[in-house]
């Protein structure tokens, strides 16, 4: 299944965030696609804004993860842009399987720690702040997540 969403501006795409964390669940597994400066942070923080999460959301460049501990879902923001070449046996599967939602960074460079069942975003800069969001769902679960973003979108 797929979805095209257009968005005008930074607002837009937070609050495109704030939908989609209304549909997600436990285990959800979230790649996020596009070149650098594209959104995919902004995008992020406004799944953490629904989640209700308080904290704010940066990259996790440097970190490779963020955790933003919180119930009924946690979130697991990871960068793995800076995981090019080198060893990736660094814990990553826990919070990739663990309890929350995960959201993943230039995900080309953990492809083999992605699970089958996921959401995939490719997210396209348009300028002057406008963004085409490209949603291709992998799997039942996250079929069903994409269904419900787009019977509510913004």
């Amino acid at each position: 299944m797929k979805l095209v969403i257009l968005t005008k501006s930074k607002e837009e795409t937070m609050k495109l965030g704030e939908k989609l964390a209304q549909g997600l669940f436990l285990k959800a597994v979230i790649t996020l696609s596009g070149d650098l400066g594209a959104g995919k942070t902004t995008l992020v923080a406004g799944v953490a804004k629904g989640l209700k999460i308080e904290e704010i959301v940066t990259s996790p460049t440097f970190n490779i993860l963020k955790c933003y501990f919180h119930k009924p879902l946690s979130l697991f923001h990871i960068d793995a842009y800076r995981l090019d070449g080198v060893n990736k046996d660094i814990g990553l599967e826990e919070f990739i399987d663990g309890d929350g939602v995960t959201m993943i960074e230039w995900p080309n460079y953990i492809e083999e720690m992605i699970p089958l069942d996921f959401l995939e975003v490719i997210i396209r800069n348009l300028g002057n702040d406008k963004r085409e969001l490209t949603f291709i769902s992998h799997g039942v679960k996250h079929d069903q997540l994409l269904s419900f973003l787009g019977e509510n979108k913004i």
